[in-house]
């Protein structure tokens, strides 16, 4: 049996949404841009995903330009906006995920300035830089609304009133937090904001931009003009079903689910501070289903491989970077020397673990690491 614990990956399909999908795989493969029934009911099917995903996140539906995922909508907004502003400074957190850094990196070849905002020792964006960064001509900021290795909560809506009041445009990606935590586009005051269906199980190959439909973007595609003219290309209409089902049943139980998996972190924390674990962003908010830990002298990667032969499923952090040999970027931006990073585990709770799986992965989890402290004890 295997016990999945690296929901931060990925989310299993929830039936409802499988369920929901299957017709538009099989009898209702119409093209959502044919005028004959099949097309209008793959258009009507879009729409009304729209309205479910928008629901979610507190806009209007024509707010919500669906995507390939949350990489391309990241990419979307930064290189969108830097067509269309002047080139000046872009800013983006030192914890970004790698589909927002690296795109603001690129910019660097067109003129643009590239300033990465320093975060505290608990992986907090810190506000006083973000004060210092905006005091450059800036054009683009953005910040994750939470982080997807530690879980920590980012003050978006802090940062997003600082930038509107530099005139920049506010971006974040909320891939991590959508489901586990209220996310209100209007209340974080950004004007566009990254979402993805597989984090919320829903299907992979589904995702939106939100945008404040006061600013404009160049789009990556040029074709058919699909999604507003920001997103050409046929529309993947099973997916963005399924995306939608999976946004309406992430509203009905977000609040209990998310007090259940709090209850079970802080079961399996308990357990992991009596084994000597060092826990990343502890202190800080953080979503209800994460922890990252890490046991000095003992490497994250082998951790991983033991568990997974003993049947547990974790992550060593972003599931993008897992062949990546060097310590997290996040860990090291917070200030975590690299003997204790190496050492990284994240560990995500899904609607489907329960106390007793988290006690038998601390059982596990115990026997190698003692198994691991008693090699070391030999060489030494």
């Amino acid at each position: 049996m295997f016990t999945y614990f690296d929901h931060n990956a990925t989310t299993p399909l929830e039936p409802r949404v499988l369920d929901a999908m299957l017709p538009f795989l099989r009898e209702q493969y119409g093209n959502a841009s044919s005028r004959h029934d099949m097309g209008i009911t793959a258009r009507r099917a879009i729409d009304a995903a729209r309205e479910q995903v928008a629901a979610l996140v507190n806009v209007r539906p024509q707010q919500v330009v669906f995507t390939s995922g949350g990489t391309e909508a990241n990419n979307l907004f930064i290189k969108g906006a830097a067509e269309i502003l002047k080139p000046a400074q872009v800013a983006v957190s030192a914890i970004e995920h790698p589909c927002v850094a690296r795109p603001a990196e690129a910019l660097a070849r067109r003129g643009w300035s590239v300033r990465k905002l320093a975060v505290t020792g608990e992986g907090v964006v810190n506000l006083a830089d973000v004060d210092a960064a905006l005091q450059v001509r800036t054009g683009i900021v953005s910040v994750m609304l939470a982080n997807n290795e530690t879980g920590v909560i980012q003050p978006v809506a802090a940062v997003a009133e600082r930038a509107r009041a530099a005139k920049a445009w506010m971006h974040t990606d909320a891939v991590q937090a959508l489901g586990k935590i209220p996310v209100d586009f209007e209340a974080l005051g950004v004007q566009a904001m990254t979402v993805s269906a597989h984090k919320i199980y829903g299907p992979k190959g589904s995702g939106a931009l939100i945008l404040d439909k006061r600013i404009e973007l160049a789009p990556l595609l040029s074709g058919g003009g699909h999604e507003f003219g920001m997103r050409s290309g046929t529309e993947n209409v099973a997916a963005i079903v399924g995306f939608g089902v999976a946004a309406e049943i992430a509203a009905e139980r977000m609040d209990k689910l998310a007090s259940r998996l709090e209850g079970l972190r802080a079961r399996l924390e308990a357990g992991l501070t009596q084994l000597g674990a060092v826990i990343f962003g502890a202190k800080a908010a953080r979503v209800p289903n994460t922890s990252y830990f890490a046991f000095e002298g003992i490497d994250g990667e082998t951790l991983i491989i033991e568990l997974d032969k003993m049947g547990f499923g974790v992550a060593a952090g972003a599931a993008c970077s897992s062949t990546n040999p060097e310590p997290s970027a996040t860990l090291t931006a917070m200030g975590v020397v690299p003997e204790i990073a190496r050492g990284a585990v994240r560990f995500s709770l899904g609607v489907a673990n329960t106390a007793s799986d988290v006690d038998a992965f601390l059982v596990a989890l115990n026997s190698v690491v003692q198994r691991f402290r008693g090699l070391t004890a030999m060489v030494a």
